[in-house]
């Protein structure tokens, strides 16, 4: 594992601790369970963006309004 140093604010200092103490755990590992929980329901990144995930090559010709319209295209209708 490697050290890492972090600022918290008192009050979250302080809640974290509790918390800590009242599951059984070290701070340490709550924070480090509290992070990968974080780190498993966020997006992967930028894989998950269409503009990134898309490794397609468009052939032929674009669509007259693509910059103005390119949100359309990549992420559809989101109304």
């Amino acid at each position: 594992m490697i050290r890492t140093t972090i600022r918290l604010p008192a009050e979250l200092r302080h809640r974290s601790t509790r918390r800590a103490r009242e599951r059984g755990l070290s701070f340490g590992q709550l924070v480090r369970e509290s992070l990968s929980a974080e780190l498993d329901r966020a997006p992967a990144g930028r894989d998950s963006d269409p503009l990134f995930a898309d490794r397609t090559v468009y052939k032929g010709r674009a669509p007259n309004d693509v910059a103005a319209e390119h949100d359309a295209y990549l992420y559809g209708d989101q109304e």
